[in-house]
């Protein structure tokens, strides 16, 4: 499209009418065509998006500060940086973080993360678990008078804390750690031992060289009885040297797909001994003479692994929002086809191809930030319970949050790397910022729980809830009686919320109560876990059904309260995210005759709908989720849409272009041609 566009003639004529506050002079014209035809106000989306002006002015605060601070930014660009200099390159921001620690508030946990999250981005934020894993632990599992004392010292920087949990032999089954702590009434001290290499801690973000003190996940022994899984606070390094005390073996385990700019490390321990004391003691612990004291609540463990998927679920969704957000920039400037000969090529935005490769993703960016925003807001209202002893709605959520964290994280990975092909070749460059983003976001699908056994956890839950019937929203459809046969879906565009829940409730609650029947007829036959076993792909889809209705109702829910002139767009995404969820499991609503073959050609005429009502607003709806270039880090993405200039100046950054001949050819190719040379 020209410079001189008419589009771009009449923003300048009429810039009050603009409601994209992104239209900036120098921009390409083709992205600013499309901000010209924004439908609703982007700053109103963007607050909805992050959950307010308050919240969005935190983010801008900590943006800003960033953005005055360039000890605080990459050097530059780290796809270009090897191992040792991302981790400098890490280190280096990590100190000045401390120098800047009034932007780490641990009472404002949003904004400390925010920080963290645009100062590390994704190759390095193992880094952060000091701040998202370690304090947090340490808050919730420490007793008042742990946390006075080592508290302080965590927050001023002279304790460096990572969470060591994972072994190299276990992860999951967290019963079956090899790590042990013996309490030795004599001493008064706990033995850490690993008895077995498998036994080792293995994976922790910065425990290979750069923290001092860990978390450490062990089995307890007391009196001659193992109490099982439970947490110590162990100073691993010399607070003046920093070399590994005795006792211990510690190292970094080497490159991984992502996150090189961490250490993460292994331990081993050797009768490693630690006062009485440094047993996390909140809810349990061990008396002088090695009496063990029960935590109120079985439970009570629960609470950290809920905050930890609570934060993932919504950061993993802002991943997959900076993939869209790049594929949908750049769909707007590349233009490729020309449909009408003399006419031009067209941006492949304009292909509804490219749109229901895209589109999609964009719903499911905004649904499950959503669902992760409300996981967040019962995690508080249930801490808040278990701070008054309350401890009876833990395994409601702990499901909830599994089976979050298990669909989210495998349909964002999923989501990137259609974002990825949907960028055609420039999309496997690293100067996209998607092969960094799709490294990174995989990891999640295994990190915090394998989705598999998640799923099969809220599975575990489900089939209780279907033997004994629950109260509540999460789970009350189970045993809710169906008022009708077959759906009242007459047309897509009159299909209205509560129709749309009574269907999903409808499958949902079939699939689920199927894999309960199934589950009885082969425990009647076999043991526990063979009949368990024997059904447990079922068992999964029942768990995902479950998830995805709780995804359905919260977002049609909350777009109920976005803004007026916001919530057109949100309905046709969410349409978009619904239909499209229907039309790709129809076998499911057709199952037992509950819609037909024309209910669903309905639901596709709505797919066709809803990318069309989607398409004008497209690049202003990726721009109202407001991903700062610190944090994209792409140039396909960028928000100016000058992409093929930033492509060129990339390349400005490889050392095989600081020297017109490499000395690898010099060194192995130039001797080779000499000699052929010599003979001819």
């Amino acid at each position: 499209m020209s410079e001189y566009s008419p589009f771009v003639q009449i923003a300048s004529l009429l810039p009050t009418a603009n409601m994209n506050q992104y239209i900036r002079d120098g921009d390409n014209p083709d992205i600013t065509e499309e901000r010209l035809k924004a439908t609703f106000d982007v700053d109103r989306f963007t607050e909805f998006y992050h959950g307010g002006a308050k919240r969005l002015k935190s983010r801008r605060e900590v943006e800003k500060y960033i953005e005055d601070h360039k000890e605080l930014q990459d050097t530059h660009p780290t796809p270009f940086m090897s191992r040792e200099e991302l981790i400098d390159n890490s280190v280096r921001k990590l100190a000045g973080m401390a120098k800047y620690h009034k932007m780490i508030d641990m009472t404002n946990i949003e904004k400390t993360t925010y920080f963290l999250q645009l100062v590390h981005v994704r190759d390095s934020m193992a880094f952060s678990l000091h701040y998202l894993m370690f304090l947090p632990v340490l808050q919730s599992q420490a007793s008042p008078e742990q946390l006075s004392e080592w508290m302080p010292k965590s927050l001023s920087g002279t304790i460096i804390g990572t969470y060591a949990q994972t072994e190299m032999g276990h992860g999951t089954n967290l019963s079956k750690l090899e790590t042990t702590a013996t309490y030795d009434p004599k001493s008064q001290e706990f033995v850490l031992h690993t008895p077995t290499i498998s036994g080792a801690k293995w994976w922790p973000g910065s425990l290979g060289k750069f923290s001092n003190h860990a978390i450490i996940v062990a089995n307890l022994w007391t009196n001659g009885k193992c109490e099982g899984p439970h947490p110590f606070f162990v100073e691993i390094r010399d607070p003046v040297t920093h070399k590994a005390l005795p006792n211990l073996k510690l190292g970094d385990i080497g490159p991984k797909l992502s996150l090189n700019g961490s250490d993460n490390g292994y331990l081993m321990f050797d009768n490693f001994r630690i006062p009485r004391n440094n047993m996390l003691m909140r809810h349990s612990k061990v008396l002088p003479d090695g009496t063990y004291v029960k935590p109120p609540h079985s439970k009570l463990a629960y609470g950290g692994m809920v905050f930890v998927r609570s934060m993932m679920v919504r950061d993993i969704a802002n991943h997959l929002a900076n993939a869209v957000t790049i594929a949908t920039r750049y769909s707007s400037v590349r233009r490729q086809g020309e449909p009408v000969p003399g006419a031009g090529e067209v941006k492949i935005l304009d292909y509804q191809t490219q749109q229901y490769r895209i589109f999609p993703y964009m719903a499911k960016a905004i649904a499950f930030r959503i669902a992760g925003e409300e996981l967040q807001n019962i995690f508080k209202k249930v801490s808040k319970q278990l701070r008054q002893g309350e401890a009876s709605l833990l395994p409601d959520i702990h499901a909830l949050s599994s089976g979050l964290k298990a669909l989210v994280t495998f349909e964002v990975q999923g989501g990137i790397e259609q974002c990825r092909l949907a960028c055609g070749g420039h999309g496997y460059s690293h100067a996209s910022g998607i092969p960094e983003l799709s490294a990174f976001s995989c990891g999640s699908c295994t990190y915090e729980g394998d989705n598999l056994v998640l799923l099969l956890q809220v599975a575990k839950y489900l089939m209780k809830v279907c033997a004994q019937p629950v109260e509540g929203e999460i789970c009350g459809y189970l045993h809710k009686k169906s008022s009708n046969t077959i759906s009242e879906l007459s047309s897509h565009r009159t299909y209205s919320d509560h129709q749309i829940i009574q269907d999903w409730e409808h499958v949902t609650r079939r699939v689920v109560l199927q894999a309960f029947q199934k589950l009885q007829a082969e425990s009647a036959t076999k043991q526990k876990h063979e009949a368990w076993n024997s059904c447990s792909v079922e068992l999964c889809k029942a768990a995902r059904w479950h998830v995805r209705l709780y995804i359905v109702r919260i977002l049609l829910a909350k777009i109920s309260t976005a803004p007026e002139d916001v919530r057109p767009v949100l309905r046709a995404l969410a349409k978009l995210y619904i239909f499209d969820l229907q039309v790709s499991n129809k076998g499911h609503f057709v199952e037992d005759r509950y819609m037909s073959s024309q209910q669903i050609d309905q639901l596709k005429s709505g797919i066709s709908e809803a990318l069309a009502t989607i398409r004008p607003d497209a690049v202003s709806i990726v721009d109202g989720f407001a991903i700062h270039e610190f944090e994209l880090k792409s140039v396909l993405g960028r928000r100016d849409g000058n992409v093929y200039p930033a492509l060129m100046e990339w390349t400005k950054h490889s050392k095989l272009n600081q020297k017109d001949v490499p000395d690898a050819f010099e060194k192995y190719l130039a001797p080779i041609m000499e000699k052929i040379r010599a003979k001819i």
